[in-house]
Protein backbone atom coordinates (compact mmCIF):
# COMPACT_ATOMS: atom_id res chain seq x y z
CA UNK A 1 0.00 0.00 0.00
CA UNK A 2 1.42 3.31 -1.20
CA UNK A 3 0.75 5.86 1.52
CA UNK A 4 -0.97 9.23 0.51
CA UNK A 5 1.16 12.03 -0.74
CA UNK A 6 -0.78 14.46 1.21
CA UNK A 7 -2.20 13.29 4.69
CA UNK A 8 -5.28 15.12 5.60
CA UNK A 9 -5.95 16.69 2.04
CA UNK A 10 -9.73 17.19 1.16
CA UNK A 11 -10.15 16.62 -2.62
CA UNK A 12 -13.97 18.65 -2.97
CA UNK A 13 -16.07 17.66 -6.45
CA UNK A 14 -19.53 18.46 -7.08
CA UNK A 15 -21.49 16.30 -9.09
CA UNK A 16 -25.50 15.91 -10.29
CA UNK A 17 -27.19 13.11 -8.84
CA UNK A 18 -30.54 12.20 -6.98
CA UNK A 19 -31.09 13.15 -3.49
CA UNK A 20 -33.42 11.27 -1.40
CA UNK A 21 -34.64 13.73 1.18
CA UNK A 22 -34.96 16.82 -1.59
CA UNK A 23 -36.74 13.74 -3.79
CA UNK A 24 -35.03 16.12 -6.91
CA UNK A 25 -31.93 15.98 -8.98
CA UNK A 26 -29.86 18.21 -7.27
CA UNK A 27 -25.79 19.14 -7.05
CA UNK A 28 -23.83 17.04 -4.50
CA UNK A 29 -20.73 17.40 -2.85
CA UNK A 30 -18.01 14.58 -2.63
CA UNK A 31 -15.75 15.27 -0.24
CA UNK A 32 -12.53 12.68 -0.20
CA UNK A 33 -10.66 13.09 3.30
CA UNK A 34 -7.14 11.48 2.77
CA UNK A 35 -5.80 9.88 6.08
CA UNK A 36 -2.61 8.07 5.40
CA UNK A 37 -3.62 4.95 3.61
CA UNK A 38 -7.50 5.35 4.55
CA UNK A 39 -9.50 7.76 2.28
CA UNK A 40 -12.80 8.73 4.19
CA UNK A 41 -15.62 9.88 1.28
CA UNK A 42 -19.13 11.61 2.67
CA UNK A 43 -21.34 12.70 -0.02
CA UNK A 44 -23.70 15.57 0.90
CA UNK A 45 -26.50 17.47 -1.08
CA UNK A 46 -26.10 21.30 -1.18
CA UNK A 47 -29.33 22.03 -1.16
CA UNK A 48 -30.92 20.49 2.26
CA UNK A 49 -27.14 19.94 3.17
CA UNK A 50 -28.06 16.55 4.74
CA UNK A 51 -25.16 13.29 4.31
CA UNK A 52 -26.37 10.60 1.78
CA UNK A 53 -23.08 8.42 1.91
CA UNK A 54 -20.30 8.43 4.29
CA UNK A 55 -18.11 5.70 3.80
CA UNK A 56 -14.11 4.75 4.59
CA UNK A 57 -12.17 2.51 2.19
CA UNK A 58 -8.70 2.12 1.32
CA UNK A 59 -7.33 5.08 -0.69
CA UNK A 60 -5.14 4.17 -4.06
CA UNK A 61 -1.91 5.92 -5.22
CA UNK A 62 -4.08 7.55 -8.32
CA UNK A 63 -7.97 8.46 -6.84
CA UNK A 64 -10.01 7.36 -9.47
CA UNK A 65 -13.52 9.44 -9.03
CA UNK A 66 -16.03 6.68 -8.42
CA UNK A 67 -20.10 7.80 -8.69
CA UNK A 68 -22.29 7.32 -6.53
CA UNK A 69 -25.25 5.04 -7.88
CA UNK A 70 -27.79 7.68 -7.53
CA UNK A 71 -31.18 5.67 -6.43
CA UNK A 72 -33.66 6.03 -9.57
CA UNK A 73 -37.44 5.85 -9.62
CA UNK A 74 -38.83 1.99 -10.67
CA UNK A 75 -40.82 2.94 -13.27
CA UNK A 76 -44.93 1.53 -12.87
CA UNK A 77 -44.79 -1.83 -14.25
CA UNK A 78 -47.32 -2.55 -17.14
CA UNK A 79 -50.85 -2.65 -16.30
CA UNK A 80 -51.31 -6.13 -17.81
CA UNK A 81 -48.79 -7.46 -14.96
CA UNK A 82 -49.65 -5.34 -12.98
CA UNK A 83 -52.38 -7.37 -9.99
CA UNK A 84 -55.29 -5.42 -8.42
CA UNK A 85 -55.26 -4.95 -4.69
CA UNK A 86 -57.45 -6.78 -2.88
CA UNK A 87 -60.44 -3.94 -1.82
CA UNK A 88 -61.60 -3.58 1.18
CA UNK A 89 -65.82 -3.84 1.86
CA UNK A 90 -66.80 -0.19 2.47
CA UNK A 91 -67.20 0.86 6.05
CA UNK A 92 -70.49 0.34 7.17
CA UNK A 93 -72.12 3.04 9.64
CA UNK A 94 -72.91 2.34 13.30
CA UNK A 95 -76.51 2.04 14.25
CA UNK A 96 -77.82 4.89 16.12
CA UNK A 97 -77.81 4.49 20.18
CA UNK A 98 -81.12 4.15 21.33
CA UNK A 99 -82.51 7.35 21.91
CA UNK A 100 -82.96 9.16 24.99
CA UNK A 101 -85.84 11.37 26.38
CA UNK A 102 -83.17 14.36 25.79
CA UNK A 103 -81.27 14.99 22.96
CA UNK A 104 -78.10 15.87 23.14
CA UNK A 105 -76.85 19.22 22.85
CA UNK A 106 -73.23 20.11 21.72
CA UNK A 107 -71.22 21.12 24.35
CA UNK A 108 -70.25 25.05 25.18
CA UNK A 109 -66.56 25.87 24.11
CA UNK A 110 -64.48 26.24 27.43
CA UNK A 111 -62.22 28.99 28.14
CA UNK A 112 -58.62 29.44 27.30
CA UNK A 113 -57.38 30.42 30.83
CA UNK A 114 -54.53 28.84 32.39
CA UNK A 115 -56.91 28.87 35.69
CA UNK A 116 -59.37 25.97 35.71
CA UNK A 117 -62.75 26.73 37.69
CA UNK A 118 -64.79 23.99 39.51
CA UNK A 119 -67.54 23.15 37.89
CA UNK A 120 -71.10 22.37 39.15
CA UNK A 121 -72.85 19.40 37.91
Amino acid sequence: MAKSKHPGHVEVTTEVGYCNFCQRTRNLRREEHHLGELVRTIVACETCHRTLSNTIGVGTAMPEPEPEPAPKPEPEPAAEAKKPAAKRAPAKRKAPAAKSAKAKTPAKPRSTATRHTTRKK
